[in-house]
């Protein structure tokens, strides 16, 4: 692979950046039996304290791409350790026949150090770039590929728990779970009384059992299969082999459909979301259909497939809207303000529940609309396109 690195100056190299150079040097040697250096460090980002860089391969005995990719992070905390599920996707996933891989290749990882170093996918797009650049139409054939990616994706590892939990032992993690699924049975257990304290809106017993009654459904699913986890467009690279997801800080195994919801509330676990089109996001969901149809036949029913959809949209929305309320909503540069987003899932969500008639949920979402047009102004009913459907 082919890759124009750019240097910068010596002296402008972080200790974080050099320390994690000298790491990655150290696991390849170890893995390789022989001498590798790695030079030329370009920072790519990274969320929290972790370091994202790609590195020159300067010196190596063995035939080595160019460039790779480190990743490094910090000691967990809690019931979180976005190492573990980071080495352990890549584990699962570069075990696939390449032609079946929508991820990078792992070349090592290193639980004391707690890094992985990843094939580098090189200066592709990402996802995001494409939404907000001027041609709809690349645009649209971006989120489409994201969406046959995705079903691609768990097509090629359905029935994977046993395989995952297995390597998450091993790499000595502490918590097996979903994060997202802790942090669904949080919100199903903190929103109600925080809708009622924050905007007024008291809860019926029936929405709170509907929510309740969906998380155990996908609790117990035997529809299930490795997710990305993080559905943010500045997480999937287009390039030109479709898609490829390069983030696995919560990557896990679960039920398929609570994925497929991200296409109908697109990339709901981050608030950089703007509108869609008419009939894009049906689009999308009909791109991943086409995709499990083969494994799970029964996504080809309607009267199996799109009540569970509702369900798992919904438990997206809950959980958005107790992250929402639980804390200040800072603003996002380059995004509507979050009380836009958030105001148009739940609108989205009763539209949905409406055209399937849950009248129970619909209520409740047009309970919460009013709340949130009363409490942040009538703008926050219109959320604008993504600028490449403008």
């Amino acid at each position: 692979m082919s890759v124009e690195i750019t240097a910068g100056p010596p002296d402008t190299t972080s200790p974080e950046i050099a320390d994690a150079v000298v790491a990655a040097e150290r696991v390849l040697t170890k893995r390789l039996g022989a001498q590798v250096r790695l030079a030329d460090p370009e920072a790519l980002g990274g969320t929290g304290r972790s370091v994202v860089i790609r590195v020159r391969v300067a010196s190596s005995p063995f035939s080595m791409p160019r460039t790779l990719v480190v990743k490094r992070y910090p000691a967990g905390t809690g019931d979180r350790d976005p190492w573990a599920h980071e080495a352990v996707s890549h584990q699962l996933l570069t075990a696939l026949p390449a032609e079946e891989r929508a991820t990078p290749e792992l070349f090592a990882h290193d639980a004391a150090s707690r890094l992985v170093v990843l094939e580098d996918l090189g200066r592709a797009p990402r996802l995001s770039e494409k939404l907000h650049a001027k041609d709809a139409r690349a645009a649209e054939r971006g989120l489409l590929s994201w969406a046959h990616a995705m079903g691609r994706l768990h097509a090629t590892t359905a029935g994977r728990d046993a395989d995952f939990d297995a390597l998450m032992r091993r790499a000595g993690a502490q918590c097996c779970q979903d994060p997202i699924a802790v942090d669904v049975h949080a919100a199903i257990a903190g929103l109600p009384a925080l809708l009622e304290s924050t905007v007024g809106v008291g809860t019926s017993t029936q929405a709170i059992e509907y929510a309740a009654g969906a998380a155990r459904a996908f609790s117990t699913s035997r529809r299930r299969a490795f997710s990305p986890s993080s559905s943010c467009p500045d997480n999937h690279l287009v390039t030109s082999r479709g898609v490829r997801f390069v983030d696995f800080e919560g990557g896990c195994v679960r039920d398929i459909v609570f994925d497929a919801a991200a296409l109908r509330v697109p990339f709901p676990s981050c608030w950089c979301g703007w509108g869609l089109p008419p009939g894009m996001s049906e689009a999308m969901v009909a791109a991943w259909r086409a995709e499990v149809g083969s494994v799970w036949p029964e996504m080809d029913d309607d009267a199996v497939f799109l009540p569970r959809l509702l369900e798992a949209q919904l438990l997206w929305v809950w959980l958005a809207t107790w992250r929402a309320l639980s804390k200040p909503m800072p603003i996002v540069a380059d995004a509507p303000p979050r009380s836009v987003v958030l105001t148009g899932r739940w609108i989205r969500l009763r539209s949905d529940a409406l055209l399937l008639g849950e009248k129970t949920v619909a209520s409740h979402a047009d309970a919460v609309i009013g709340a949130l047009a009363d409490r942040y102004g009538p703008e926050v009913l219109e959320l604008p396109l993504y600028p490449a459907f403008r």
